[in-house]
This record gives structure tokens, C-alpha cells and sequence, in this order.
């Protein structure tokens, strides 16, 4: 009997040409790629990946260092970089994304055949962010508001905030506890996702994640602020889809 894997929500479809590994953004869960499934299919499978302390893991203990998720993660999905794949990330699970791609590179194992990146800016650059898991609640709730990523109906809604909240903050620690390395660039081809609206990812900031690889990069920009993945859902899908066709050898016409 196979044990289930609770990091992927459900084992990869062993046909698919190419397999898209998701990493979700801060109180952020797999579930939010679920969507992307019936949109990509059958060329593209899927595959979001599930932290601890959310979904069906919302009893296990948060993991606190990007180091740690990466490596829990990459132990977790080995075996399923059998066939070409893509990595893709939001906001902190952009910086996953990133540091997936460093760490396959360093262990020798096959790498993303491309990087996509969208809602945060090169990590090379990054300025000292809010310590936004040492805010009290009412100034986190503040802050949560100005991100827009959290829907209102749970904002406004105690049972609800007092069940997301430690998840919440443990994904604000993770994202204060990452430190950047200063290695040499990736040999992959790059995409970068940006809201026009984003308060929180400059254009300078934007165009700097094209210095980590040596390989061809692209910039695209979108309507709406930092969660313009969810507001534009159908034109970053479309985006998603055609620069994963244009990647020489990954998806066939």
C-alpha cells in the first residue's frame, strides 16, 4: 500500500509530459493552485506543494526556515523529478521557488527546466521588511488589510482569524528568517510575474531577478496589486501556459 505523500495533495499524474511544482504565498495553502489544474491539463500537471500547518496539515507544527522547507520539500517530491519540470512561486513561495531551483543544482538532481517568479522582488535586493509575526493582532490585522490577500469574510471574522492567525505569523517569520546567498547565477530560463499596483515589488526590484540566471529572461506585468494572481487568474495562466510552451523541449505542441 502507498503511503500518501502530505506534501502533494494528490500523486502526480504519471503520463504528464511535465510537472509544475507550486509554491504558495504567506497563509497561502495548496489548495490555492487547485484552480490551475483543469486549465493546464493534461499537458501540465500540476502539482502544489503543501507546507505543515495548513490543509490537511494544520495540526503539524509550521517549519520556521526557508532552508528547512526546501529541503523537507525537495526529500518529499525526489522522486517525482523523474521527467522534465517547472517551478513556480507567489510572494514567499517565489523565494522557495528560488532556492528549490539553487538546491537541485547544488545536489547534482535534475533542475527546473524554468523558474517562474511572480509577486516578489529579486532576493538580492530585498530591503528589510515589516516584522510582521512580532505585530500585535490588531496591527497585523492593519497590515493584512493594505496586502489584500485575505478575504474579507474571514478578516472580519474572529473564529476564523483565530484559526489562520498562527499560520499566518509562522509564514511572516519564514519570510523575515530568509537570507540571501550570493551564488552564481542559474542556467535556466527565467519568468517574472509583477502587478503594476504593487506597492511591495518596485520595477527595479522586478527586473533584478534576471541577474540570477544566465540563461534567457522575460518580464510581465499585470493588472492589479499583490495578489493580481487571483484578480487576473486567466491571463496569468495564459502567461504560465505559453512560456512553459516556449521552453525548448519542455511541453510538446
Amino acid at each position: 500500500m502507498t503511503v500518501p505523500n502530505p506534501w502533494l495533495i494528490r500523486a502526480p499524474n504519471p503520463n504528464a509530459p511535465l510537472r509544475l511544482f507550486c509554491f504558495s504565498y504567506a497563509g497561502g495553502s495548496a489548495a490555492d493552485f487547485l484552480p490551475w489544474r483543469a486549465a493546464l491539463a493534461p499537458r501540465i500537471d500540476v502539482c502544489p506543494l503543501q507546507l505543515p500547518g495548513r490543509g490537511a496539515r494544520l495540526r503539524e507544527a509550521p517549519l520556521l526556515s526557508p532552508a528547512d522547507v526546501v529541503e523537507a520539500a525537495l526529500d518529499a517530491v525526489r522522486e517525482h523529478l523523474d521527467r522534465p519540470f517547472a517551478c513556480f512561486g507567489h510572494s514567499l513561495g517565489a523565494l522557495l521557488a528560488f532556492e528549490f531551483a539553487r538546491r537541485c543544482r547544488e545536489l547534482g538532481l535534475r533542475e527546473p527546466a524554468r523558474l517562474m517568479v511572480s509577486g516578489c522582488g529579486a532576493p538580492a535586493c530585498r530591503h528589510d521588511t515589516e516584522p510582521l509575526h512580532l505585530m500585535d493582532d490588531k496591527t497585523l490585522m492593519a497590515a493584512l488589510r493594505r496586502y489584500n490577500g485575505t478575504p474579507v469574510q474571514v478578516l472580519e471574522n474572529p473564529e476564523l482569524m483565530e484559526l489562520v492567525m498562527p499560520t499566518l505569523r509562522a509564514d511572516f517569520e519564514l519570510v523575515s528568517n530568509y537570507a540571501y546567498r550570493r551564488l552564481p547565477a542559474l542556467d535556466l530560463p527565467l519568468s517574472v510575474l509583477a502587478g503594476r499596483a504593487d506597492s511591495h515589488v518596485s520595477a527595479e526590484q522586478a527586473e533584478a531577478w534576471r541577474a540570477e540566471t544566465r540563461a534567457a529572461s522575460e518580464l510581465h506585468w499585470f493588472d492589479g496589486d499583490h495578489f493580481f494572481i487571483r484578480e487576473h487568474q486567466a491571463e496569468v495562466l495564459e502567461r504560465v501556459a505559453s512560456a512553459l510552451s516556449a521552453t525548448p523541449g519542455l511541453v510538446p505542441a
